[in-house]
């Protein structure tokens, strides 16, 4: 599969329609996970629409549960 063009992917981040409420970004045809934020002052964020994205946001919360989990089980 064919990268896409530094123009394609400016067009794509440009695009209303690829950002949902505005905050989440959502495009089925960028198959980037991370992606930046439309202030990139503000930091990364993820597609959406790519499928790994839901994986790593599970990860997270696991490991984020865990530490808590660990935390308060040693009180």
């Amino acid at each position: 599969m064919e990268k896409p063009s530094k123009e394609t992917l400016e067009k794509w981040h440009k695009d209303s329609n690829n950002w949902k409420l505005r905050t989440f970004y959502y495009n089925k045809n960028d198959k980037r996970l991370f992606i930046e934020k439309r202030n990139p002052n503000y930091g990364i964020t993820i597609n959406f629409a790519n499928t790994k994205s839901y994986l790593f946001l599970l990860i997270c919360l696991l490991f984020f549960g865990f530490i808590t989990y660990k935390i308060t089980a040693n009180k």
